[in-house]
């Protein structure tokens, strides 16, 4: 055997091995999100269930949300311990048989106690399958990351689409049951995929007479506190638009299939938006992205919430482009301000700091549902995406340049 064709196969089992990592994190993050985000048209179901307030159905999507926020960084320290196929296969059918419970209890209690035992398996999915992919596709990982994330938009524009319609012929335990087995099947395939495939580590960077190691951090440690405010603030607005968007299209008069249909164009929208905001992040600079992005987010969510079905569902693309497209600007953004050393302890905190603002915000705003109603609930929301903006603007103002514009 020569020595060009010893390396002709390593480098074919290598490209083998990069594409069954990609798929792996893609079939999670697409699991994951879906069946997170299928908690939105559920809410509805919920409510009918078991006679629920906004507040206790917040509540609800709280036991999902928190528990996955509280316990990334744990699951993260975690996969430094097993192997990350391990953990990310076992995390995966922890979320399905989650699900299985949900679907046969006859509780708000024991339906909340379910959604935290599924939120502890999907803890594990951000941490474990960025990483994967960085590690994998050393030092060319920004489009194979890209497709990751696109993935998590298609489970969440597909999953809770399927369970509206599932909904119109069957019972919330059967289509309960249904999404389960899906989590189920996901494990597996993502166990059969990763089993063979040894994990990649980084070297760590060495510092050498002609190559220094750069200590110095982009911009001031304020730039990443301000970054984070602005970032928790918009996924309040995110989650909480999403909390009340069934309630909002079935008080213009919408059904469950149509409220299903709402949030299939939100993240339709939203996937789309991904790479739009990106585009004009490079093109018109963060700063000037994040106030046109939110300040169209608020506008956008009173067109919805004031105009008829048909215009509203019309209004929901749009709107679910610069909602969840901010998002993606303020992750990227982080690697400009914070000292590449770092990178990994900032993220673990932005992505808690999100996720966890996510999970408590429309508990907030459920009290505001309860006592004021819906419409004025999606006001609030309107004006704390008006408000994010406030603290990364006066940075910048002080500190000309820091956002790149």
């Amino acid at each position: 055997m020569t020595f060009s064709t010893t390396v002709h196969k390593v480098s074919d089992a290598d490209s083998t091995a990069k594409k069954k990592t990609l798929v792996a994190a893609c079939t999670a993050h697409a699991t994951h999100d879906g069946l997170s985000d299928l908690v939105y048209v559920l809410l509805p179901v919920w409510q009918e269930m078991f006679m629920l307030s906004y507040v206790w159905l917040s509540v609800l999507r709280s036991a999902y949300a928190l528990t996955l926020a509280a316990l990334q960084i744990p699951a993260s320290s975690l996969s430094t311990r097993m192997k990350p196929a391990y953990v990310l296969s076992i995390a995966t059918a922890m979320t399905g048989f989650g699900w299985l419970a949900a679907g046969f209890t006859d509780s708000a209690l024991a339906l909340g106690a379910a959604l935290v035992f599924a939120g502890m398996g999907a803890s594990a999915q951000h941490p474990i399958a960025s990483a994967m992919v960085s590690r994998a596709y050393a030092g060319n990982a920004k489009r194979p990351l890209g497709v990751y994330n696109f993935a998590g938009d298609i489970g969440k524009s597909l999953l809770p689409a399927c369970a509206a319609f599932l909904l119109t012929f069957t019972t919330f335990h059967i289509t309960a049951t249904v999404f389960a087995v899906t989590g189920l099947l996901a494990a597996v395939l993502i166990w059969t995929l990763l089993k063979d495939v040894t994990p990649r580590f980084a070297p760590a960077q060495k510092a050498s007479p002609s190559r220094p190691v750069e200590p110095a951090v982009k911009a001031g440690p304020g730039a990443f506190r301000v970054l984070l405010c602005t970032a928790v603030m918009d996924s309040a607005v995110r989650m909480g638009f999403l909390t009340f968007l069934p309630f909002i299209i079935k008080g213009n008069g919408g059904s469950l299939p149509q409220a299903g249909l709402a949030l299939t164009l939100v993240f339709i929208g939203g996937a789309v938006g991904k790479f739009v905001c990106g585009w004009m992040s490079d093109r018109f600079g963060t700063l000037n992205t994040i106030l046109v992005t939110e300040l169209a987010t608020a506008l956008l969510i009173v067109v919805v919430l004031l105009s008829p079905l048909p215009l509203g569902l019309m209004a929901l693309p749009f709107l679910g482009a610069v909602l969840n497209g901010t998002s993606s600007v303020l992750y990227g953004a982080v690697t400009d301000v914070v000292d590449p050393h770092r990178l990994e302890k900032a993220f673990s905190v932005f992505y808690t700091g999100t996720i966890g603002s996510g999970a408590l915000a429309p508990v907030l705003y459920g009290f505001a549902g309860d006592h004021a109603g819906v419409s004025s609930a999606a006001v609030i929301v309107a004006a704390t995406a008006v408000l994010s903006v406030v603290p990364v603007w006066i940075y910048s103002l002080r500190h000309r340049g820091t956002f790149n514009g």
